[in-house]
């Protein structure tokens, strides 16, 4: 019930608050592990969304884990894409760390982590999704490795957005304006822009839309 009604009880990822401006926060996240995917959204009619059925299987939120170890993780939020539609590249290309994990063997539950970073700047048509793993993942190689061969585990290093939160259904249109928005208080203010914007979805689907949290997310200097 509580998820329906917008409570989010589950882990999110720890952050410093740099600088509290017009309706946006800089933020400093710590460096921390992700499971990603790289896909052609072609392939999954069109979804952007189309790769999270693969990483979710990963960490076993939809059944039997395609992992190693066995071992419960506590779910964690947001759900972290690109925001498609406004004729860029919309989400942050996080620089690739090692070491890089890809295969494994016995299944290992992992609950669901956040957030999750949907990249369309690999390459023409392809997208990538990512996972970040729970904080108890310190390091690559202490996440439980991918019986799936096309999910990566890897290191994200620290990073810093400009970021503005909204509520309600997070629409294209309403996600683009939100963007703009921000990034023009963010350059008002004299921060230097480093790349598309990403959008952070905290709630399921299922959540009353005035009750959910969403984020628009630039990365900055």
């Amino acid at each position: 019930m509580g998820m329906v009604l917008g409570k989010i009880t589950v882990e999110t990822p720890k952050h410093e608050v740099l600088h509290t401006g017009a309706g946006y926060e800089i933020r400093r996240y710590p460096p921390c592990v992700a499971a990603e995917f790289t896909y052609d959204p072609k392939e999954w009619k069109g979804d952007p969304d189309g790769g999270f059925t693969v990483l979710a299987n990963y960490i076993g939120a939809l059944g039997k884990p395609q992992n190693t170890k066995p071992e419960k993780i506590a779910m964690t939020a947001p759900v972290i894409t690109s925001g498609a539609g406004d004729g860029e590249a919309s989400s942050e290309k996080i620089a690739m760390t090692a070491p890089v994990i890809t295969t494994g063997g016995e299944p290992e539950p992992v609950a669901m982590t956040a957030p999750v970073i949907t990249d369309d700047q690999q390459a023409p048509g392809k997208v990538t999704m990512q996972f970040l793993l729970p904080s108890k993942y310190a390091k690559a190689e202490d996440a439980p490795r991918p019986t799936d061969e096309r999910v990566v585990i890897r290191e994200v290093p620290e990073r810093k957005y400009g970021v503005a939160r909204f509520s309600g259904v997070a629409a294209e249109k309403t996600v683009r304006e939100k963007a703009e928005g921000l990034r023009a208080a963010l350059e008002k203010d004299g921060y230097t822009v480093k790349g598309p914007f990403v959008l952070a979805r905290y709630n399921p689907p299922f959540t009353l839309p005035p009750l959910r949290t969403n984020e628009v997310m630039i990365p900055v200097e």
